[in-house]
């Protein structure tokens, strides 16, 4: 169980970091990601040629590395009602 925990924290960490690269440059981004089979060469090719939308991919990646990563937080706090002015009240 320690393992998995381990690997969703690497997870949110990747696509957190990957979401913000692909969001500051885009083209680079697309471009680091190049390798590998012919299908992945091909949507990366793509990602490069349209900037947008390698924006708005790596916003999706961030909100799922984001989502992990308070979905980890809220399975290690302790089961009790948090009051609205909690500091914990914005993973709820």
């Amino acid at each position: 169980m320690e393992l998995e925990k381990e690997w969703k924290h690497f997870a949110a960490m990747v696509l957190i970091g990957d979401g913000v690269m692909a969001v500051i440059n885009p083209q680079h981004d697309a471009e680091s990601w190049k390798h590998g089979p012919r299908l992945w060469q091909e949507a990366m090719q793509k990602m490069r040629k349209h900037p947008t939308l390698t924006r708005i991919v790596g916003l999706g990646q961030i909100v799922a590395g984001v989502s992990i990563a308070l979905h980890e937080h809220r399975s290690k706090r302790p089961a009790r009602l948090h009051d609205a002015g909690s500091e914990d009240a914005f993973v709820r």
